[in-house]
């Protein structure tokens, strides 16, 4: 992990905001999934931050244990604690997602939609959080592929749990509660 809290603004880094999804979209994306019957599922990716690419020339001293005395570090790539590094992942998976022809939402700049006249797919990411949802399971199951071969993911299935809601399926439609997250910050 990089001792981020010493970088200087201007010099180690210039942006750090990174684009997550609005609690709005989430709930709009799970109503029209209830309503159509869609898929949906979630991942995870493992280790999102360090597949950011750094802008800017960033060093740190060697990590403790290595015979380096007087050197440091070039990082070529984001490490954890770089005030830059969510933003460099959101940055690397936007660009790999339209690569592969999805458009990203000018309405939630984390929500990003493909659709043809068969198929409609719709991807939300938290940080390194996404749900997966559309008519599809093919579709899903191709750009889980293509993710895991790209960033290595943790495929967790059908939605069950994202930011606090717990979500639920059943033949009326989907149960969303928010109970524990309730609980969480009561205790």
């Amino acid at each position: 992990m990089a001792k981020g809290y010493t970088q200087l603004e201007g010099i180690d880094f210039l942006d750090t905001f990174s684009h997550v999804a609005k609690l709005t979209t989430v709930r709009l994306l799970l109503a029209i999934a209830a309503t159509k019957n869609w898929h949906l599922h979630q991942l995870n990716v493992d280790n999102a931050f360090l597949h950011g690419d750094l802008k800017e020339e960033v060093y740190m001293t060697p990590p403790p244990g290595l015979d380096t005395q007087g050197q440091v570090c070039k990082l070529w790539k984001s490490l954890y604690g770089l005030k830059q590094a969510s933003r460099q992942w959101f940055e690397k998976l936007s660009s790999f997602l339209i690569s592969i022809g999805f458009v990203q939402s000018q309405s939630d700049h984390s929500l990003f939609i493909r659709n043809n006249s068969s198929c409609f797919f719709a991807f939300l990411v938290y940080v390194d959080d996404v749900i997966l949802t559309g008519n599809s399971l093919k579709d899903i199951e191709d750009v889980k592929a293509l993710l895991n071969s790209a960033f290595k993911i943790k495929d967790l299935g059908n939605l069950k749990y994202f930011l606090g809601f717990e979500v639920a399926r059943c033949k009326k439609g989907i149960h969303i509660c928010q109970r524990k997250y309730a609980l969480d910050i009561l205790s």
